[in-house]
């Protein structure tokens, strides 16, 4: 029997979609349309007209059972009538649809005579999406107006439930701090701007974003979403861009963050001794003698070029931040007076070829330039002193252009087709820079006795020059076809990919080298026998443990790879209240080295199957419970053609020193090595063929979602979700030649030359091909066991709640807390704690003594989180609003030398998972809470034509400025403490306000 209280349940919930939408329906992830469904008594001749505020009007047909759905519906404010023969019986105003969800809109024959022309107005909002199998948050502008929020992409992800800021202070294109999905690497997630993939592809360290007031909506995925995509087993960002309507908008905003305002920053101290050559006593790094001050400058305009037709919006922004930082007592850059201009654009053009087929051109622009002057500085008065140079002028970020043509060919069909460009700049051009000097490093180990107790220096504030010609590109094509059938939405298309590095890498300045001073408590022990390098107290003048170390690097090249994927999915209404969603997904990758020859070709099948239900318990949307298993691939990032398959160069050479020149170069010199490399990698290109495992597999994550969301009236919404993930696959650089050639042997080849590393599955068999004395290919297999390696493990589960009271005209409030564990012996493609950014070729698994005690809690993992954030609106004129954070600390590791006798077997120094002799597992050791309380207070004074709002917003209002990541190596060389142990290498920002004045007309 129907439900007799679903009407009043379904009246009750239509509050609930203006606030966070929870779910969304999966045939649209991160997509930039919506759709509408609903329910009607089924009769001959009825049907629903659905017409959006830009003049776009469909038809659709009710079935049997007196469903209807429109899909592929572009975001905007939509009327929908009911057509009984042509005419309308009956309309529903003001629906506002969300990205990639389903919004609902039935019809209640009854209601509909009792009250004549039922017309819903304003308020009027879907409940409960119960089309959706996935875990989504949406934020949209009305809600971003009323936040205090950092005006980045990733700040507003984080109010999602699971994201936290990453632990190892990664930053995107143009500097903004990037964030960890579920424990994974922050290069794991993908960026979308209407619907176009600008994930940075060399690293796949965040990507393009919008101007902050041109977001209409953000679409912060956490799990489960469609076959239409893949590429990420992090999270995925979506970014929607305003678009313009029948009625002409105009604003403009002005933003002020003040220097006086700010509060200091905290002092970095060493933590664990003094160096023999300390610059200022215990003092490291004086962060309280920053400065900072920042003014934006933002305005939009967006309406009709021609009424129901062609619409245009712009948006423009521009924040310039001028500032001074003081640099640790280490830099070579000591005190930088800088100007950073963050210039950003979008626009929009969309044109309503006919009722039938739509056309939009989007274009966008995110960059940061920066320049600046360095000055020398006396740390123990705190004072800067003269100019050396100027700072490197930097030219980040880039552009993006995309089309996209829609066309509902009938009502139950529609094609959708998608193509862009985007092009990263990475221009690092030294301001001033004086080729005949030698760059140095750790000169507070110099000799004491070669220098009076005061390091010398010099000039040289370029450590590695790049080209000009720098950047990343890459474009996208995608092509969808839905189609109608009965109760079945079926969805396939494609989804390709290309990416290009350009010129990436680097070269050492001055002689093509820099040098490193260094110290050992025990010079009568060889430092790396491995690597052949001895005592320094067997050569002259190194009895005392001081020694120099020229290291040489270079490697510039220009890589590519091309990534396809097809999808087929069905989204099937079994019932009137289950939902079934039915998806298959097929990725294929190719990367390329510099010589254009692919050194990994997977294109074989790759089946990703997505399966999904929704259960609308009652039949009125007011519980749901769904849930969702998935497997995700993730396609290699441009990176590893530059190292692992490059020709770069990276040695090391051993000196003994008797003297310091007055330009702080070692003089008396006495090599007590050749020139090394633990990772062998002296300059040759590897034969492509020989780069990888012959049996590489992509790296992929499975995904298990199970939960419910409740509405209890139009007052409260709550809800449970657990998930788990498990990293089935991953993949990084072996570096272990010997134990490969020692297989080889065994095997009867002679090995005639092997590469400097290979690129793996760790974990598994992997099967390595060399060339023998007679240029014949040979193969390698070797066991987990025999590389000596743990199983490969990265798994993560939590348990999530919230709470949730939407807007009810008053006020809007949610809170959530995530119980939640990320453990395994790898993080993924990046290493937080040592803040490695070699994405695939971290320092994991390049030999097996560096994973000996590598199991426990990993770098992004927060046992407990909790978010609470939302507004009130005092009067018409006040609105009150603010956000916290609480997250309980992320582990702080201690990584010293090898093994109880602390040795250093392969050549890494303190890198190695023992601290003291002893074993030390990542989450031995915590850090403190993160802390962040953020709050806003707005005024909307009466003017005469638009509207006006001030507002003050303070973050990080009790200035905590817990520690994010700790320095993690134990000693400099065994039985030598390394005096940084355990002090910040990031903090928590301090303390700043922002004042806002905003105009709309």
């Amino acid at each position: 029997m129907k439900n007799p209280f679903a009407s009043s349940r379904r009246t009750l919930t239509y509050a609930i979609a203006a606030s966070l939408t929870l779910a969304s329906t999966a045939s649209l992830a991160q997509s930039t349309t919506g759709s509408i469904f609903g329910q009607v008594a089924a009769a001959s001749g009825t049907s629903v007209q659905i017409k959006s505020n830009t003049g776009i009007a469909r038809t659709v047909t009710v079935d049997d059972r007196g469903r209807y759905v429109a899909t592929e519906l572009p975001l905007g404010v939509y009327t929908v009538s009911l057509l009984r023969n042509g005419a309308v019986v009956d309309t529903r105003d003001n629906i506002n649809l969300h990205v990639g969800a389903g919004t609902e809109v039935s019809f209640n024959e009854a209601a509909a005579k009792n009250l004549g022309a039922v017309n819903v107005t304003a308020n009027a909002a879907p409940p409960i999406d119960v089309t959706s199998v996935d875990s989504r948050t949406v934020i949209t502008s009305k809600q971003l107006a009323q936040l205090p929020l950092l005006r980045s992409a990733e700040a507003i992800a984080q109010l999602a439930p699971g994201v936290v800021n990453n632990s190892g202070g990664y930053t995107g294109p143009t500097g903004q701090s990037l964030v960890s999905f579920g424990g994974s690497a922050a290069s794991e997630n993908a960026y979308y701007i209407n619907g176009f993939n600008v994930t940075e592809t060399q690293r796949g360290m965040g990507g393009l974003t919008l101007p902050y007031g041109a977001i209409e909506q953000e679409e912060i995925y956490t799990g489960g979403y469609s076959a239409q995509y893949g590429r990420s087993d992090g999270g995925v960002i979506n970014m929607v861009g305003k678009r313009g309507s029948n009625e002409w908008h105009a604003g403009a905003q002005v933003l002020w963050e003040p220097d006086f305002a700010r509060a200091n920053g905290t002092n970095t101290y060493y933590t664990n001794g003094l160096p023999n050559s300390p610059i200022a006593g215990n003092l490291y790094d004086p962060s309280s003698k920053n400065h900072q001050w920042t003014r934006t400058y933002d305005a939009y305009v967006g309406g009709p070029l021609i009424k129901d037709k062609l619409f245009l919006f712009l948006a423009g922004e521009t924040s310039t931040q001028d500032g001074t930082t003081v640099n640790s007592v280490s830099n070579a850059q000591p005190y930088v007076r800088y100007n950073n201009t963050l210039p950003k654009w979008y626009g929009k053009l969309d044109w309503n070829i006919t009722d039938s087929n739509i056309l939009e051109l989007t274009g966008a622009s995110n960059r940061e330039q920066t320049q600046g002057t360095i000055y020398s500085y006396n740390y123990n008065t705190l004072q800067p002193g003269h100019v050396i140079a100027d700072a490197d002028r930097i030219k980040t970020g880039g552009d993006l252009y995309t089309a996209k043509f829609t066309s509902y060919i009938t009502d139950n069909l529609t094609l959708s087709a998608l193509y862009g460009k985007m092009r990263l700049d990475n221009y690092d051009v030294p301001g001033g820079y004086d080729g005949s000097l030698t760059y140095l490093t750790g000169i507070q180990y110099q000799n004491p006795a070669l220098n009076g107790g005061i390091p010398v220096s010099n000039n040289q504030v370029v450590k590695s020059l790049y080209n000009p010609n720098r950047h990343n590109q890459g474009n996208n094509l995608r092509i969808d076809l839905t189609y109608q059938l009965g109760q079945h939405t079926i969805s396939a298309g494609i989804d390709n990919q290309n990416a290009s590095a350009i010129d990436q890498g680097s070269q050492a300045s001055g002689p093509g080298y820099y040098w490193q001073y260094a110290y050992t408590t025990t010079p009568t022990a060889a430092l790396i026998p491995s690597l052949g390098v001895g005592a320094p107290a067997n050569y002259p003048d190194g009895a005392s443990g001081y020694y120099a170390i020229k290291n040489v690097n270079s490697s510039i090249a220009s890589v590519r790879s091309a990534q396809r994927a097809q999808y087929v999915e069905d989204k099937w209404q079994v019932t009137d209240r289950w939902l079934l969603s039915l998806g298959l997904r097929n990725d294929q990758f190719t990367n390329y080295n510099a010589d254009s020859q692919p050194f990994i070709r997977q294109t074989r099948p790759q089946w990703a199957p997505r399966l999904g239900f929704s259960w609308d318990v009652f039949g009125d949307a007011s519980l749901k419970v769904y849930g969702n298993v998935g497997r995700y691939y993730l396609g290699m990032p441009l990176n590893p053609a530059l190292n692992a398959a490059g020709a770069y160069v990276s040695t090391q050479q051993y000196y003994t020193y008797g003297g310091i020149a007055a330009d702080g170069t070692p003089t008396g010199v006495t090599a007590f090595s050749n020139a090394v490399s633990s990772n062998n990698t002296y300059g040759i290109l590897p034969d492509p063929r020989t780069v990888t495992a012959s049996n590489l597999k992509s790296e992929y994550q499975d995904e298990f979602i199970l939960g419910f969301t409740k509405a209890i009236d139009n007052q409260w919404v709550y809800g449970a979700k657990f998930t788990r993930r498990i990293l089935r696959n991953v993949i990084d650089d072996y570096c272990d030649v010997q134990t490969i050639e020692n297989k080889a042997a065994a095997l009867g080849y002679t090995v005639n030359a092997t590469n400097s590393c290979y690129l793996i599955n760790p974990g598994r068999e992997n099967i390595f091909t060399v060339i023998d004395a007679n240029g014949s290919y040979r193969s390698v297999p070797l066991t987990n066991a025999e590389m000596g390696f743990p199983q490969m493990k990265r798994k993560y589960y939590a348990l999530e709640t919230f709470l949730e009271h939407p807007f009810d005209g008053k006020w809007y409030g949610k809170v959530d807390y995530v119980f939640s564990r990320s453990y395994g012996d790898t993080e993924g493609q990046l290493r937080s704690d040592i803040q490695q950014t070699a994405s695939s070729t971290s320092i994991d698994w390049d030999f097996p003594a560096l994973m000996s005690s590598s199991n426990g809690a990993q770098s992004n993992d927060h046992t407990h989180q909790f978010k609470l954030f939302g507004y009130y609106s005092i009067t018409p004129q006040w609105l009150v609003s603010g956000t916290v954070q609480l997250a309980s600390g992320n582990p702080r590791n201690c990584l010293g030398y090898y093994g109880p006798d602390q040795t250093d077997p392969d050549g890494y120094g303190s890198f190695y998972h023992w601290c003291g002799g002893q074993p030390s597992p990542p989450g031995t050791h915590r850090l403190p809470w993160f802390k962040q309380v953020d709050v806003g207070v707005t005024y909307l004074p009466p003017v005469p034509a638009g509207r006006l709002a001030l507002s003050l917003n303070v973050f990080n209002l009790f200035n905590s400025q817990a520690i994010l990541n700790a320095y993690p190596y134990y000693q400099i060389s065994p039985g030598t403490p390394d005096p940084l142990y355990g002090s910040a290498v990031t903090r928590q920002q301090p303390r700043y306000v922002r004042l806002t004045a905003t105009y709309d007309y």
